[in-house]
């Protein structure tokens, strides 16, 4: 199967002289509102000159047909993943998720056991999901939608959302929280604080444009680490990552802040999915208890 038009020539782009980027692990499919296969996805990644991709479509909770149809898809999407390691050896394929967020007390729309059977598990906030009960709804949706007629308002929803990042980032062995304070507030610090103590990393998005230079330096002076993801939902897409590249540069990080690059110079190691912080081979992060309450 060839590789996606136009693909090709952009091989190099994933490359500065001093990092280059070897993964991207935030990429969507036909399971969740993407308009690729896994294979396209993978042949598109190769093509960029990546050596590793993850699948990490939403969770079962994103309404209006965005999610995956249901937790047995993954094990769907895990057979193709199969394959496709199979098929292209040269370019390491993961199984993963973008989990939602759906209480305020941190749960994730897809449980512990499942999240254990994946190499990688991303989670965000989203607004259109369905929340775990009518309280989370109002603490996580309502509030959001009213924030602006009121400044206490808007604070009680930045807080609300804060406290259930940081409660997922303890409660789940989450390696990405992704686009932190996309259309939903966060404080920033609060967020990095708990992903730098649980091994979590924060996502630099070349998908919506919400990344700023002033963001990453205030978590990254927290000591957390990050993720460059293109939140690709077309094939094309896949390992557009120029963009975040060059914010992480701008910021001041070095490549090892950031999980999915290397020095330049460096050869790729083997093994590659062992980097990530809680993928099997890899001694686990302890789960803290969370000190934030709300």
């Amino acid at each position: 199967m060839a590789a996606p038009k136009g693909m090709a020539s952009r091989q190099t782009r994933q490359t500065n002289p001093m990092m280059k980027l070897f993964a991207d692990y935030h990429t969507h499919t036909r399971y969740s509102h993407g308009t690729g296969t896994v294979e396209d996805n993978v042949l598109a990644a190769r093509a960029r000159g990546l050596k590793q991709v993850a699948i990490s479509d939403h969770g079962p909770a994103s309404l209006f047909g965005v999610g995956v149809r249901n937790l047995a898809t993954f094990g769907k999407i895990r057979e193709e993943v199969r394959e496709c390691n199979a098929r292209y050896p040269e370019i390491g394929v993961l199984t993963g998720v973008e989990a939602n967020v759906i209480g305020a007390d941190g749960a994730l729309d897809v449980p512990g056991p499942v999240l254990e059977e994946l190499d990688i598990v991303l989670a965000g906030l989203h607004v259109t999901v369905m929340p775990a009960s009518l309280a989370d709804g109002f603490k996580l949706g309502l509030l959001n939608a009213l924030r602006s007629l009121d400044s206490r308002l808007g604070k009680l929803a930045r807080d609300l959302n804060t406290k259930a990042l940081v409660e997922a980032v303890y409660r789940y062995p989450i390696d990405i929280v992704t686009h932190p304070g996309l259309r939903l507030s966060i404080d920033t610090r609060e967020l990095a604080r708990a992903c730098a103590q649980n091994g979590t990393a924060m996502e630099i998005n070349t998908g919506h444009g919400q990344t700023t230079v002033e963001f990453i330096q205030v978590a990254a002076a927290e000591g957390v680490d990050f993720a460059i993801g293109s939140d690709a939902h077309q094939p094309s897409r896949v390992g557009d990552l120029e963009a975040g590249l060059e914010l992480a540069l701008r910021a001041g990080l070095s490549p090892d802040r950031i999980i999915n690059a290397v020095h330049a110079e460096d050869d790729l190691p083997g093994q590659l999915w062992r980097n990530l912080p809680h993928s099997p081979g890899r001694k686990p992060v302890p789960r803290r208890r969370n000190i934030l309450r709300i």
